[in-house]
């Protein structure tokens, strides 16, 4: 039976998402590297599978699959093109949609003009959660990369997530430093590793390397994980715009056991035909 499938993407990190929540389909780690390959499949940096939920309450449960075939808990760009697609394919007025994923239940809202918020849950900083098989010294673990000791935050956002400061993120070599920190022996289940200049308490400037995918355009619980980490050091404001090279995202997070509210846009490009 042939599988619709949506070209979507948020900020330019780019998704296939399948509707099967009325057929049967199977998705491994081979299908997902084939259907992710940008030169022989469709290409994109995760696919997103909607499934049945498993409770009433919930309107569709959630897979991510990286490019690499391995899986993801968390994506929050993705979810915000999971509630564009809900909002588009909606039989009921409400806008509000609860998803049950790998890391919990995620609440949505679609707010209009393709703008998506999106309710992250709390972000946890407790080492042995994230995980890290070392202990921070006042909120920040050093971590040895080719001879150069850094200092780098890290929390867990429902994915483990690891943040360096830097002057220049232009000139940062996210590559070789993202790689090396995201597959690090202190981070047992890896890491999505993310870079990010300071411009001043509302406005910041991120990058993130993501464990399955490499750098991507944009990383939604890549910026959650980052302002968290930097609000609870004291370096920016309740609510921060995060600048990342597919554009911005609107981050607030009060402190504390809040949530992180997510807003920030959702894009559909096309639709076709797995046969």
């Amino acid at each position: 039976m042939a599988v619709t499938f949506h070209k979507m993407h948020g900020l330019g990190n780019d998704f296939m998402l399948l509707d099967v929540r009325e057929q049967a389909f199977t998705i491994n780690t081979q299908l997902a590297r084939q259907l992710a390959d940008r030169h022989t499949g469709i290409g994109c940096d995760q696919i997103l599978v909607l499934r049945k939920p498993t409770s009433e309450k919930q309107d569709a449960c959630f897979e991510v699959w990286n490019s690499d075939g391995s899986r993801a808990e968390q994506c929050g760009n993705g979810m915000r093109c999971i509630g564009l697609y809900l909002h588009m394919h909606s039989v009921t007025p409400s806008d509000r949609f609860l998803l049950g994923g790998p890391a919990g239940t995620v609440e949505i809202e679609y707010l209009g003009n393709d703008q998506v918020r999106v309710n992250m849950g709390r972000p946890v900083f407790e080492h042995d959660r994230i995980p890290v098989s070392a202990e921070p010294v006042k909120g920040w673990y050093r971590l040895d990369i080719d001879g150069q000791t850094f200092s780098l935050g890290a929390a867990s956002m429902g994915n483990p997530h690891a943040l360096l400061i830097v002057n220049d993120i232009g000139t940062t070599d996210v590559a070789r430093l993202g790689a090396a920190i995201s597959s690090h022996s202190v981070f047992p289940q890896g890491c999505n590793a993310g870079f990010a200049q300071i411009q001043n308490r509302g406005n910041i400037r991120l990058r993130v390397f993501e464990r399955g995918a490499a750098e991507t355009l944009a990383c939604g619980s890549g910026a959650c994980a980052a302002v968290s980490i930097l609000r609870n050091a004291n370096l920016v404001d309740q609510i921060v715009n995060v600048t990342q090279t597919g554009g911005d995202l609107i981050l607030e997070w009060p402190g504390g056991n809040h949530p992180v509210i997510m807003t920030g846009p959702a894009t559909h490009v096309f639709k076709g035909k797995l046969t």
